[in-house]
């Protein structure tokens, strides 16, 4: 019998064939479909890039324009979604309400028609249209208001920060955000986006596969990383804290916004999202918690580059996220909104040439144990 080699973690062992993305972790960059992500970001929208990571190719102006308008269609949620959302206990984490929300989905919709086109493009949409629905529906609901109804003329991004904050967004902060979303619309073959093809690979229906990757995601060694960021920001407190904060961390401890299991030098999305901070900061006032992340990520590389210790896209996005209105455990829902992206291109991907997931593992126990009658135990 063959003994396998057993590597914590499944590390650098490969899961699927996929022409979805690429990730170069020495060398910093990061493709959708062979685009980099920094030309997508000054180039191209979310919804766009959506297209583009599901369907494998930049949409011709007539497909995005039809694209864009099923999505707006499809932004509502029916009633009794919302009159459940509204039993879900005020203090809950938001994730927790969008993965049952994301899950409920499929009492509605789920046919399972997998091999049709056409019921595949109509998840895809309602997926994409009523996750930030959700979304911003629970954040006002907890707070004991109705949810803002979606606006068809609005954009993408531009409504969800609308339904959030019931006011309608600054062009500037729109696009910021739209920016944002991409970045985090994909990212290889992570935690939460192997959940959704494990899911995927049972044929279940689409609605169980992202509400199994939002289950994963909101483990703060995966999405919840960007808000333990700001409490670790708010927890240093000064600039002049920086140093000894990271001096007096125990030997081998986490620093939640840094390091990466592939990039081995800094995120390319922690630097643009950098970017958009600075343009946040020059138009909406400043935040003293970005001088101390920029100290920090200095003295970090200082003790740690060598290491490949180094930013990664949770440590800037929570202070942009924060200047937009967004709350600290929205943060990783957002992240979620983003990524449903990637997780249907997976999910699609999947099932072109599917075999249900089913590894393998080492036994460690005992053998040919006797059974002792309770009396001896």
């Amino acid at each position: 019998m063959t003994v396998c080699e057993y590597k914590p973690g499944l590390e650098g062992i490969p899961a699927a064939q996929s022409s979805i993305s690429h990730v170069d972790g020495q060398k910093g960059i990061l493709e959708y479909r062979g685009i980099h992500i920094e030309e997508l970001a000054e180039k191209s929208t979310f919804l766009e890039t959506a297209y583009l990571l599901i369907w494998g190719q930049l949409p011709t102006k007539e497909e995005l324009e039809e694209f864009e308008k099923d999505i707006r269609y499809h932004r509502r949620i029916k009633y009794r979604i919302r009159d459940m959302m509204k039993c879900f206990p005020e203090t809950g984490h938001p994730m927790d309400a969008l993965q049952t929300s994301a899950a409920a989905l499929g009492l509605f919709y789920a046919r399972r028609a997998l091999d049709n086109p056409a019921y595949i493009r109509k998840a895809v949409v309602r997926l994409l249209a009523k996750i930030p629905t959700m979304v911003a529906a629970f954040q006002l609901m907890r707070k004991g208001n109705d949810p803002v109804r979606p606006r068809d003329d609005l954009d993408y991004a531009a409504n969800f920060l609308y339904m959030l904050n019931e006011r309608e967004p600054d062009p500037l902060a729109a696009r910021i955000f739209d920016v944002c979303l991409i970045l985090h619309a994909e990212q290889t073959m992570n935690a939460s986006t192997f959940s959704a093809r494990v899911t995927a690979s049972t044929l279940t229906d689409p609605y169980a596969v992202v509400a199994s990757a939002v289950g994963t995601l909101a483990g703060p060694l995966h999405g919840g990383a960007n808000e333990e960021v700001i409490t670790m920001l708010e927890e240093i407190g000064s600039v002049e804290n920086v140093r000894s904060y990271v001096e007096n961390l125990p030997p081998k401890a986490k620093i939640m916004g840094f390091g990466h299991r592939v990039y081995k030098v800094k995120d390319p999305r922690a630097t643009i999202l950098q970017k958009l901070a600075h343009q946040m900061f020059d138009k909406y006032g400043h935040d003293m918690h970005y001088d101390i992340a920029v100290e920090l990520e200095r003295v970090i590389k200082e003790k740690l580059g060598d290491k490949g210790i180094h930013a990664n896209v949770d440590f800037y996005s929570g202070l942009v996220y924060r200047k937009l209105g967004i709350p600290s455990d929205l943060f990783t829902p957002v992240f979620a909104i983003a990524r449903v992206a990637g997780w249907l291109a997976h999910w699609k991907e999947q099932l072109a040439e599917n075999r249900i997931l089913r590894p393998t593992q080492i036994y460690t126990g005992d053998h040919d144990m006797p059974y002792t009658p309770i009396a001896q135990r």
